[in-house]
């Protein structure tokens, strides 16, 4: 009778201990992120949904989203102007194209740069979709200038640009 217990208190040592092990992985400190069939795939995804084409793809936006991923993040001469100044969306393709994949997540992790980019949302990212990001963006072809430098309060644009201190009453920003 004692050797059946001792069986079975065996069998069920091992078994816990199998149960054990396969929670041995450590807990995900990243939380929550894109998970797709690639990297490539995900930051597409980012991208899309993460409204960057809006401002960083001319005419993406007043298309309603119909750009050909050809034109995607080629950046913009259409400057945002406000109490900062005027800023303009850069050329992602050429910002990433300079720059490492650590560079990049360091930049977009520590960055608080001007306005309408939305920084403090890039900051929230987990690491694994802002390096999904920059493999998505060094997928597609070196193509597209260079966007105009920022200028400092009180300069004039020589470019297009839309007046982000301008608001019409129910009429919301940008529209």
């Amino acid at each position: 009778m004692i050797g059946k217990h001792l069986t079975l208190l065996g069998a069920c040592a091992v078994g816990l201990a199998a149960c054990n092990q396969a929670d041995v992985r450590p807990p995900d400190s990243e939380g929550p992120r894109v998970v797709a069939a690639s990297d490539i795939e995900a930051g597409r995804y980012l991208v899309r949904v993460g409204g960057c084409n809006d401002c960083h793809t001319p005419g993406y936006a007043q298309g309603g989203g119909r750009t050909p991923e050809s034109d995607w993040l080629k950046g913009s001469g259409m400057g945002f102007m406000g109490p900062w100044g005027t800023s303009y969306p850069h050329n992602l393709r050429r910002t990433v194209a300079g720059m490492s994949e650590d560079d990049w997540v360091e930049m977009i992790s520590s960055r608080d740069g001007l306005p309408p980019m939305p920084w403090p949302s890039l900051r929230a990212m987990a690491e694994s979709d802002k390096r999904a990001i920059y493999r998505y963006i060094r997928s597609l072809p070196l193509e597209g200038d260079v966007a105009p430098t920022a200028l400092p309060p009180g300069a004039a644009p020589t470019t297009p640009y839309e007046d982000m201190t301008v608001r019409t009453p129910g009429v919301a920003q940008g529209a």
